[in-house]
């Protein structure tokens, strides 16, 4: 008896370490990103383009950064919804009874997840090659789109999988048929779970640099059309950090400290979301 307490206790002070742990970390890294971007970040850096010479020291901002990281965020998660949604409502309403199958294509969904985004970058910089085609908002967009499928897939999947299987037998013997049970049933009782699931994936893209490297190309100026080059927030950062000027750096830590704040802020809105659209699923 004594040696299960002591083993409990050695596992309960053991979490407890590792936990506050993490937190301390997380609290680390935000304090430094605070203190040393806060003095670095202006109206200016916000709302306006880089000028010339900007990474050697000269004025202006990360404007074309902070939009071209949304045009692609935003995209990218709409394109992972339109992918993804059906599939997940495929393995859990219309193949449920498949059960090795469904299993095969979770476990194809989880190898994609962990596929480093440098893959996806580089596997779509060879097919624009191979189709001559040039760095681009919408090569961005659909290259980082298929990065975050299976990040939205995966979480969503998730929650539905703790749907009971009673309200699909009970839905059946109602008359309702596959496509009014994964949206009009299914969908509507997990959206909190699909908003985070959003999100989620709308985390993943704005912050991912390496997918976009070859795909969305860099440019000083704010895209106006699918066809434009596109600048993103990690790509600037990136830049700014390998500047040999002081100053550039301590920018970099502004244009990380705005990126953090963009997440932040998602976050603290889905909660809200969440809470929200909680009262109203089934």
């Amino acid at each position: 008896m004594n040696r299960k307490k002591i083993e409990a206790s050695f596992f309960r002070y053991l979490f407890a370490v590792v936990t506050y742990g993490i937190i301390f970390i997380f609290v680390y890294i935000l304090y430094v990103i605070f203190k040393r971007g806060f003095h670095s970040i202006s109206w200016s850096m916000i709302s306006e383009e880089p000028k010339g010479g900007f990474y050697m020291g000269n004025g202006g901002g990360v404007l074309n950064a902070i939009v071209g990281s949304f045009y692609i965020a935003t995209g990218a998660t709409i394109l992972a919804v339109i992918i993804g949604l059906p599939v997940v409502l495929l393995l859990n309403v219309h193949l449920v009874k498949y059960k090795k199958l469904v299993g095969s294509i979770r476990f194809l969904l989880d190898i994609l997840w962990g596929i480093p985004s440098i893959i996806y970058g580089a596997f779509a910089f060879v097919v624009m090659t191979w189709l001559h085609l040039q760095a681009s908002l919408l090569a961005g967009i659909i290259t980082v789109g298929f990065l975050i499928f299976p990040i939205f897939a995966r979480a969503f999947d998730e929650v539905v999988r703790t749907t009971a299987f009673g309200l699909l037998e009970a839905s059946h013997s109602l008359g309702s048929n596959h496509t009014e049970i994964s949206y009009l049933i299914y969908f509507k009782r997990n959206l909190p779970g699909f908003i985070t699931a959003f999100l989620l994936a709308f985390g993943r893209a704005i912050g991912d640099a390496a997918s976009v490297i070859f795909t969305a190309g860099y440019t000083d100026h704010v895209p106006m059309h699918l066809s434009d080059p596109a600048a993103t927030l990690p790509l600037s950062i990136f830049f700014q950090l390998s500047s040999p000027i002081a100053s550039v750096k301590e920018r970099a830590f502004a244009s990380t400290l705005l990126l953090t704040i963009i997440i932040l802020v998602i976050s603290i809105i889905s909660r809200i979301i969440y809470s929200k659209i909680k009262r109203y699923a089934l």
